[in-house]
């Protein structure tokens, strides 16, 4: 489309009225601010519904997506934009479907031959005896329970058994009646950032709790995060490539963050791909670009330009 001047508006969208509306909003007011600082006319936008109400005659000439959650990471509102001929950030409506998508995306990982926790997915008006003979058929315990399509870990629970199930299936329950259950795998947890389809330096995640929740992800401030992490540069170079080749896989965009865990054995599994990582203060994506030498300005400065360069949802 042309290069990105300090003359161009961009629309920064945030809000909702998903589970994450509250973390959007902090990521929506960073990149605000960041982009202000460098001189950039940005404009906030908080979205109150899943329409483009909010933009009625505002003019935008590029949109930094800032959407965590439903109507925001899961392609619908890139959707929106792309009728609109607007410019956005990050992946193109399908890949953010999929991404979002748990078990999508977990079908895109086996034809890829990404490797990824064994999973069974319940459907429709099930028992908590019928999930248990499943569940200890086809995986064991302790598994994982977890909503098909949401984010920050909200609704995520380590089950342990039989007894444990009703609260957690309530907790994952969406409005598909669908849940995923996925084998639980001990080990040490990473991510890792992909920015202009190449990893960035990986985090290890150590946590109080058994893993990285929500509370962890957002409140405690005990949680430890590890950039460069101590491991052979040869087992480093295979989580990055996997997480590559997990980016790859749902054909996610210019950035996204993977979520992995490296096994006892020293096996890494995917656990998933997020298409709109947090942009926080507190946030994983900007960190492991701060360790490359891109600070966070910059980065929201970089993220923008392959938004208006590329040309993403623009009329042709």
């Amino acid at each position: 489309m042309g290069t990105l001047t300090k003359e161009k508006k961009i629309g920064v969208f945030m809000g909702g009225i998903s589970s994450e509306k509250e973390i959007s909003l902090l990521s929506g007011k960073a990149v605000t601010a960041a982009l202000k600082e460098l001189g950039y006319d940005a404009i906030p936008i908080v979205l109150k519904d899943h329409s483009l109400a909010a933009l009625d005659g505002t003019h935008i000439d590029v949109a930094f997506i800032a959407m965590h959650g439903k109507f925001g990471e899961d392609g619908e509102f890139a959707s929106l934009l792309q009728k609109k001929g607007i410019p956005y950030t990050g992946s193109d409506p399908q890949a953010s479907r999929i991404a979002m998508n748990k078990v999508l995306a977990k079908q895109r990982f086996r034809e890829n031959r990404v490797p990824t926790p064994p999973y069974i997915v319940l459907r429709g008006d099930f028992t908590p005896q019928e999930a248990d003979w499943l569940i200890r058929q086809e995986l064991g315990y302790p598994c994982v329970v977890k909503p098909v399509a949401s984010g920050s870990s909200i609704g995520v629970a380590i089950v342990e058994d039989l007894s444990q199930l009703p609260d957690a299936f309530n907790a994952a329950r969406g409005e598909e009646l669908e849940v995923l259950v996925e084998k639980y795998i001990s080990g040490r947890e990473f991510t890792c950032g992909i920015l202009a389809d190449s990893p960035l330096p990986l985090i290890e995640l150590k946590v109080k709790s058994r893993f990285f929740d929500f509370h962890a992800k957002y409140k405690d401030a005990a949680t430890e995060r590890i950039i460069n992490p101590d491991l052979p540069e040869s087992k480093k170079a295979q989580l990055q490539a996997i997480a590559l080749a997990a980016h790859r896989a749902v054909k996610a965009k210019d950035f996204s963050r993977v979520d992995m865990i490296l096994d006892n054995s020293g096996q890494p599994w995917i656990l998933e791909v997020n298409t709109i990582p947090g942009l926080t203060n507190r946030s994983l994506f900007p960190e492991a670009a701060k360790a490359l030498g891109i600070d966070f300005p910059h980065l929201c400065e970089m993220l923008t330009k392959m938004a208006f360069k590329n040309g993403n949802g623009a009329k042709k």
